[in-house]
């Protein structure tokens, strides 16, 4: 496929950037102004948002920093105590595990500090790319990752500037069509846009204010519902076999 011209890149990330500032922050940037962007904050919270509704991983985090707010404190947490808080996430019982393993990492080998390196926030147990990467942006400040999660792979893929399937992929490749100035904001902005507009089913295309720039690729029409007249009755809808209406 060929490359997006990178002028269209930056005027969808222009108006994602103001078409955002009223919607709802993603959970995890939430969570980060609250607490002033504590590294060990970010890094739990999205520990704990993979797979889980947005508005269940605010309530488990809050739930979770009131008991535990330093990885002091998180390590002696018995496993048992932190599913209980962090219930009902996703995968609950794993992630407690690996939240008192990376704690207990963070104490004994960066001296209870949360590392600023890809390398050594990937060797944390169950950090992926994706928490690195946000990490990395939304506590460390970096300006050098782009953070992609299920939102930001399919946007991309939507939007025609990558052609991959895994979000390992289109990371890579957002690298090579992004303008740099940009690549920190990627996810909050599409991530927000993926949870209000461009959602996985039935995307909002009619409210979407990148909607001209948006190729669609991918995303299916969705038929009209087609209404049955009644013989002779003009606009009543006639019985569907069962006796509901349609």
């Amino acid at each position: 496929m060929s490359r997006p011209d990178p002028l269209v890149v930056g005027r969808v990330l222009s108006r994602l950037a103001d078409s955002v500032k009223e919607m709802e922050l993603p959970a995890v940037e939430k969570i980060a102004r609250k607490r002033t962007r504590t590294p060990f904050h970010v890094l739990i919270s999205t520990l704990l948002s993979a797979r889980t509704q947005d508005a269940t991983t605010h309530a488990a985090a809050e739930r979770l920093f009131d008991v535990a707010g330093t990885p002091q404190e998180m390590a002696k947490l018995p496993v048992e105590r932190i599913e209980r808080l962090i219930y009902p996430v996703s995968f609950y019982r794993n992630k407690a595990r690996h939240v008192k393993a990376t704690s207990r990492a963070l104490v004994g080998r960066f001296g209870g500090l949360v590392p600023t390196t890809m390398e050594e926030l990937l060797a944390l147990p169950g950090v992926g790319r994706k928490t690195a990467n946000l990490v990395l942006i939304v506590a460390h400040r970096s300006l050098d990752n782009i953070c992609v999660d299920t939102h930001v792979h399919r946007i991309s893929n939507r939007l025609g500037w990558v052609e991959t399937r895994t979000p390992e992929q289109t990371e890579q490749a957002l690298y090579q069509v992004v303008p740099r100035r940009w690549w920190p904001d990627v996810n909050l902005y599409f991530v927000t846009w993926g949870q209000n507009v461009c959602r996985p089913i039935r995307p909002r295309c009619a409210a979407c204010s990148i909607s001209g720039l948006c190729p669609r690729v991918g995303v299916e029409a969705v038929p009209p519902v087609a209404r049955i007249r009644s013989p002779g009755v003009p606009g009543r809808p006639r019985r569907a076999p069962g006796g509901t209406r349609r």
